[in-house]
C-alpha cells in the first residue's frame, strides 16, 4: 500500500470513529444554477482564470447548512459532542494518484473563485 493510500485509510477509521457518518440524497432544481452559469460562466473565467463548476455551488450550500443545523457540524469525543465553529468540506477528486479526499478549510470564507480554485488546484 501506498503512503498515500495508508494516509487515506487512516484518516478514513478516523472520521469513522469521530463523526456521524451521514448520506441524503435530496433531488434540486438545478435549472437556476445551470442557466446562471450560462450566463456568467464566460465572465467568471475571464475575471478569475478559473471555470466556473457546480461545485462551489454545492459547498457554499452544506456551508448555509452546517450553520442551519450545527450538531452536524459536530464530533464525538469520549462522552463528549464537539460543535465546531469551522466549515471544512471534503471533497472526492480524481486524479492520475487515484480518487483523493482533500478537504477545503474555512469554506464559509471562501469566494466562489477561491473554492474553483482550490478544486483545480487538486486536478493538477
Amino acid at each position: 500500500m501506498t503512503r498515500l493510500r495508508k494516509r487515506i485509510a487512516e484518516r478514513l477509521l478516523e472520521a469513522k470513529n469521530s463523526t456521524a457518518i451521514l448520506t441524503t440524497f435530496n433531488e434540486v432544481d438545478m435549472q437556476p444554477i445551470m442557466t446562471l452559469r450560462k450566463t456568467y460562466g464566460e465572465k467568471f473565467e475571464k475575471q478569475h482564470s478559473v471555470r466556473l463548476g457546480f461545485m462551489s455551488f454545492y459547498i457554499k450550500a452544506v456551508v448555509e447548512a452546517l450553520k442551519r443545523y450545527p450538531e452536524v457540524n459536530a464530533s464525538i469525543d469520549g462522552d463528549d459532542v464537539v460543535y465546531h465553529n469551522y466549515f471544512d468540506i471534503s471533497i472526492a477528486v480524481s486524479t492520475p494518484r487515484g480518487l483523493v479526499t482533500p478537504v477545503l478549510r474555512d469554506c464559509d470564507k471562501l469566494s466562489m473563485a477561491e473554492i474553483e480554485k482550490q478544486i483545480a488546484m487538486q486536478n493538477e
